[in-house]
C-alpha cells in the first residue's frame, strides 16, 4: 500500500525546487561580490544602515515579507502596473516573481559569509597587492577570494538550503500552481493539508537528508581548509 502511493507522487516540485535554488544562489553570488567587498572596506558614514536592510530578512517574518513584496508585484499597484505595461511582465504567482523573491530573502544568507571573510583576511594582502600596482579588481578576484574560500562555500551552501526551504515568501508571491510555483515546502502543506500524511512525509525527507548532507559537507570542507590554510598559522 505504500509503495502503491510512493508512485503517485509528483516530483516535478522537486526540481522546480532545484532549479529555484540554483538560479537564486547564482545571482546572489554575482551580486553579493561587489556589495560585500564595498560593506567591508568602505567608510561610508551610513553604512550600517545598508547592513540593517541587507539584514531585515533574518528577523522579518516570512508572511510579512512576502506580504509587501504580492503587493508591489499586483498589476494594481505602480510597480506591478509599471511592469505589465511596459514589459508585459507579471511577477506575481509566476516563476519570475520567485526568483526575485528569493533574491531577497536569502540575501544575508549569501553576504554575511562573504563579508566576514573580507573583514577578517589581514590588511597585509590588499597592501602589498596594491603596493605592486593592483587595482581593486584584480585584488578583489586574484588576492582576496581565493583566500577565502570557506566564506564562499558557506555562503553558496546556506544560500542553496535556505531557498531550498523557504515557505512564507513563496506560498504569498507564488501560491501553489503545479509546474509553476508550486515548490517543495508548498507540496508539505498541501499535502498535510490533505491528509497524505506518507507523501508529505517523503517529500520532508528529501528534504531533511539533503539539507543535513550538504551541511555537514561545509563543515568537514571548511575544517579541512581551516588547518591547512598557511593563513591561520
Amino acid at each position: 500500500m505504500k509503495l502503491a502511493s510512493l508512485t503517485m507522487i509528483d516530483l516535478s516540485p522537486l526540481w522546480l525546487t532545484a532549479e529555484l535554488a540554483l538560479i537564486t544562489t547564482a545571482i546572489l553570488f554575482v551580486l553579493s561580490i561587489p556589495l560585500c567587498y564595498w560593506l567591508a572596506f568602505s567608510n561610508f558614514k551610513f553604512k550600517v544602515v545598508i547592513e540593517a536592510i541587507v539584514s531585515l530578512p533574518l528577523v522579518l517574518p516570512p508572511s510579512v515579507l512576502g506580504f509587501y513584496l504580492l503587493l508591489a508585484f499586483s498589476p494594481e499597484n505602480e510597480f506591478g502596473k509599471f511592469l505589465d505595461h511596459y514589459f508585459d511582465t507579471r511577477l506575481v504567482f509566476t516563476f519570475e516573481g520567485l526568483i526575485i523573491a528569493s533574491v531577497i530573502y536569502s540575501l544575508p544568507f549569501m553576504v554575511h559569509p562573504l563579508q566576514s571573510g573580507l573583514k577578517n583576511l589581514p590588511v597585509s594582502l590588499r597592501e602589498a597587492s596594491y603596493t605592486l600596482g593592483k587595482s581593486k579588481t584584480t585584488t578583489l578576484f586574484k588576492i582576496l577570494l581565493p583566500n577565502i574560500k570557506p566564506s564562499l562555500l558557506t555562503g553558496l551552501v546556506l544560500t542553496f538550503a535556505h531557498t531550498i526551504g523557504e515557505f512564507g515568501v513563496v506560498l504569498m508571491v507564488g501560491g501553489s500552481i503545479p509546474g509553476e510555483t508550486k515548490v517543495v515546502s508548498i507540496s508539505i502543506y498541501d499535502e498535510v493539508q490533505a491528509m497524505n500524511y506518507e507523501n508529505a512525509n517523503f517529500y520532508a525527507g528529501i528534504l531533511f537528508v539533503f539539507t543535513f548532507v550538504i551541511l555537514l559537507s561545509v563543515y568537514f570542507i571548511n575544517q579541512t581548509f581551516t588547518k591547512t590554510n598557511p593563513l591561520n598559522d
